[in-house]
């Protein structure tokens, strides 16, 4: 595999990176010489993931409120000596998987907390320490391919996180001249605890094993029957951190495996 733009000495929070997606991210940064910062509600968590991922810090703060939200940036900053980047990942919605007829209020207050209400404070928050610092700085909001192809089970983030697309196109238009540049990554399957959480209690559902249901939902939707890997999203991340995608402010960037024909 080519040789990924570097990163080394970028200082990068990572969010919701104690497992899963956002724990891949931290730890491919790191190891292409990026100096991380990991985020977990538990402070234990946070630590240990850190120590596993080779970052510089762990961060223990919860994204889902506005006071977790202002203590992350502040730490993180004090932590890295300051900060180039932010990745924005987000934990996934309690009750999911599952359908619209089965959400409640609380439901969908979570989800737009998490995966709209976050995402766009914690870009408030960071281009204005930009603005006030005067230096150049990137947001890559870590999202899925199911906006664009939904999938019924997965109806309170999709909708949630739609909206991120559009903020990633907002925060070009109007700061892409004082240096600043965002991106929206849509994902597709990773294997991770959530997606296996997730894969099995369909798979109880629906009266099938697990094997079944991970080859039917995760594996043969992808035009090349696999998961994608840790280090291509890292590749992917680096690429986007990096001067080489100036000319790319703004965009939104499938990853997903050919899982859809959507554009």
């Amino acid at each position: 595999m080519a040789e990924p733009p570097r990163v080394k000495g970028l200082r990068v929070l990572v969010t919701a990176s104690t497992q899963g997606i956002g724990f891949y991210a931290a730890a491919s940064l790191a190891r292409l010489g990026a100096i991380v910062a990991v985020n977990g509600r538990s402070r234990e968590r946070a630590e240990e993931a850190a120590r596993r991922a080779g970052a510089a810090a762990a961060v223990a703060a919860d994204i889902a409120t506005r006071e977790g939200v202002e203590r992350l940036l502040e730490e993180a900053e004090e932590a890295l000596g300051g900060l180039d980047a932010v990745v924005f990942n987000a934990p996934n919605v309690s009750c999911e998987p599952c359908y619209l007829h089965e959400a409640g209020y609380l439901d969908w207050e979570e989800a737009a907390r998490k995966h709209l209400i976050a995402p766009g404070y914690v870009s408030t928050l960071y281009v204005r320490r930009l603005l006030e610092q005067g230096r150049k700085g990137t947001i890559v909001f870590l999202s899925s391919i199911t906006v664009k192809s939904p999938m019924p089970h997965f109806v309170l983030a999709d909708t949630a996180r739609a909206g991120l697309v559009q903020l990633a196109r907002s925060i070009a238009l109007r700061y892409a001249e004082s240096g600043v540049k965002a991106f929206t990554v849509l994902l597709g399957s990773f294997d991770t605890p959530g997606a296996r959480r997730n894969i099995s209690l369909l798979a109880e559902r629906s009266g099938i094993g697990f094997e079944e249901a991970w080859r039917r939902w995760v594996v043969e939707l992808s035009r090349l029957r696999r998961v994608a890997r840790p280090e291509e999203l890292g590749a992917l991340l680096a690429f986007l951190l990096s001067p080489y995608s100036d000319y790319m402010n703004g965009s939104t960037v499938a990853m997903d495996g050919v899982m859809t024909s959507c554009v």
